[in-house]
């Protein structure tokens, strides 16, 4: 098997390069077949790699003098030629690197994949593609944060890639949903409305209709579709409720005397079970759909085991052709 060249933007994210880099020597740890481009600070990165007595990892390290901040206006990025994350994505863009990892600028990342490594034929908009446990098994998010608005035949084709990543996933017969303020046809705006009548068309029997927030984990629905600021939203607002749940949870059995607390420790492994199911480090990142070849989104506060299970995600998605599917798919 060829090895697989994953491109990491060492310097994107709240704790690079560190992270990066222990992310890096983690998954090398166990997959044999990924090769990991380290781009950024060359001297930097190697005394680093060095101190950790990284030198027999199969890592490469590609000089980029600037780092693309996190609070820079992301449309920026296209002039900032010697960051980390566009030269991560040159690397793709030239066959150089199968896929690309970061943890850094959300906007920036969204358009280094659209103007420097390319959109699918026939695809208008690409996508954040969130991937959630749910009763059923897992759902997927999309869009969650890449377009603010969007028109319906935007969210009709995030539907069909949507409906292609549930596959490529494991799940033969997926379902899409819309989500929308209820479940009625006549619910929701004039772009909701006519998105709903789009997706019936195209989807036929893999189209479920509207969806609620609450419908997200539930499982009902396989792929909820959504415009990228109601999806970042939604998928915020559930970050929220999970913390909450959790934080309450234990002051509660802190509280609630000796009984409490060894009925905390006996239900322990269920909760940590749980816990590592919602746990954004054990997910790793989040696919940016619609682009020529495979990028990953990190969190932007990733640890290393975060950043290990986006390089693993990313490699699934070339071993497993992720992005010939939905090209086939748009006729690309």
């Amino acid at each position: 098997m060829a090895l697989i060249k994953i491109a990491v933007d060492a310097y994107g994210g709240d704790l690079a390069p560190d992270v990066n880099i222990e992310g890096a020597i983690s998954v090398l740890n166990k997959y044999s077949e990924i090769k990991i481009i380290l781009v950024g600070k060359e001297e930097e990165l190697k005394k680093k790699l060095k101190a950790k007595n990284a030198e027999k990892y199969n890592i490469q390290i590609v000089n980029a003098d600037d780092v693309f901040p996190m609070s820079e206006k992301p449309s920026l990025i296209i002039r900032r030629k010697e960051t980390s994350l566009y030269k991560a994505a040159e690397l793709v863009k030239n066959g150089k690197a199968d896929a690309l990892v970061s943890a850094g600028n959300t906007g920036a990342l969204l358009a280094c994949s659209l103007f420097v490594i390319g959109r699918i034929k026939n695809v208008s908009r690409a996508a954040i593609a969130t991937t959630f446990p749910s009763k059923k098994g897992f759902s997927i998010l999309l869009d969650s944060g890449a377009n603010s608005e969007v028109k319906p035949e935007v969210l009709e084709s995030f539907g069909e890639m949507g409906l292609e990543y549930a596959k490529f996933k494991g799940n033969s017969d997926p379902l899409v949903g819309l989500l929308n303020v209820g479940e009625e046809e006549e619910k929701g705006t004039e772009i909701q409305k006519q998105a709903n009548k789009l997706l019936r068309e195209k989807l036929k029997d893999s189209f479920a209709g509207n969806v609620e927030g609450r419908d997200i984990l539930l499982g009902d629905v396989d792929v909820i579709v959504a415009g990228g600021f109601e999806g970042n939203i939604a998928l915020k607002t559930m970050e929220g409720t999970l913390k909450f749940f959790s934080s309450t949870l234990k002051e509660n059995i802190k509280s609630s005397g000796p009984l409490g607390l060894i009925g905390g420790l006996l239900l322990k492994k269920t909760f940590n079970k749980i816990g590592k199911k919602f746990d954004p480090s054990e997910i790793g990142g989040a696919f940016i759909l619609g682009v020529k070849n495979i990028v990953v989104k990190a969190h932007g506060n990733s640890n290393s085991i975060a950043i290990m299970n986006a390089i693993r995600v990313a490699s699934e998605g070339v071993e497993k052709n992720l992005v010939y599917e939905i090209s086939k798919h748009f006729g690309g």
